[in-house]
């Protein structure tokens, strides 16, 4: 599906990129979710630079790519959000293998699961073998939650808070940054302090887990939750890949098959990126992902 039509208007332009980063890493699987592209929580220079600095063999979407909830109520859609899928689109010309998890905001590509457009291969779970054997379930992770499950309309709610939430989040980042401060989530912070909050994410990750433990599986990858993890429970793996509006976070397994959770905003502490960062080909509005 042409991903920037369904959108409904073009972006931005964007003079290609004419650099190649130095201290490119290989892995070979990057999994990433919840970037929420056409938000303004979207930490969309930090995810092109990610993708810019990092190669692999199989990348993972794992869901909540764009942000359609948002989309349809207000039109964001800056030029370092396009140049996120134009790095999507680099990777997979120069032959990493790209499946796309949808979620539930992004859940209008689900319509095209089975298919595979411009080298992305539409999915609505995925089983992946890792490089010691383990069989790991891929999935967004929406259908475990109760609130998207049975009250639509409440999750609806829930997203409005949390964007009043992210916006006082960027003005404390703001700040901090007048301050010379390194970035800090307060929406991430609250999160983790709030017992019901707290509470939620211990009952999803077990529920997430059994359903890979019931297919006689070795372990899950889920997003939904931004709450990047890496736990074993009851001799289940798993794993969440967080997201790229609070904690700028990918999960990245590496040739021997060990699995590791990258923060982001770490590596790039002390760089000063670019206005539109990474390199690759201009994306036309018919191009599709």
């Amino acid at each position: 599906m042409p991903i920037l039509a369904y959108l409904g208007r073009q972006p931005d332009p964007i003079t290609p990129a004419r650099f190649a980063p130095r201290n490119v890493s290989h892995h070979r699987t990057i999994f990433i979710s919840d970037t929420h592209l056409g938000t303004r929580g979207c930490k969309a220079e930090l995810l092109a630079d990610f993708l810019a600095h990092n190669s692999c063999d199989t990348l993972y979407l794992v869901g909540d790519i764009v942000d359609g909830w948002r989309l349809k109520r207000k039109w964001f859609w800056p030029s370092s959000h396009t140049q996120v899928l134009r790095e999507i689109l680099r990777m997979a010309d120069c032959g990493t293998r790209v499946i796309y998890v949808p979620g539930n905001h992004d859940e209008a590509f689900r319509e095209f699961c089975g298919r595979t457009i411009d080298r992305v291969e539409i999915l609505h779970e995925a089983i992946h073998e890792t490089a010691d054997g383990k069989q790991l379930l891929v999935l967004h992770g929406d259908r475990f939650d109760t609130v998207i499950a049975c009250a639509k309309w409440l999750a609806h709610l829930g997203d409005w808070a949390y964007t009043w939430a992210i916006r006082l989040n960027e003005a404390l980042s703001a700040a901090r940054r007048l301050l010379d401060l390194p970035y800090w989530s307060l929406s991430a912070w609250l999160k983790h302090k709030v017992k019901n909050a707290v509470d939620y994410i211990c009952r999803f990750e077990e529920a997430v887990a059994q359903e890979a433990r019931e297919r006689r599986l070795d372990g899950v990858v889920c997003g939904h939750i931004h709450h990047a993890t890496i736990r074993h429970l009851d001799g289940i793996v798993y794993m969440n890949d967080g997201d790229w509006v609070e904690s700028c976070t990918a999960l990245v397994e590496n040739g021997r098959g060990a699995m590791e959770i990258l923060h982001w905003t770490s590596f790039a502490a002390g760089r000063k990126l670019p206005a539109v960062a990474g390199r690759g080909r201009e994306i036309p509005a018919s191009v599709a992902a």
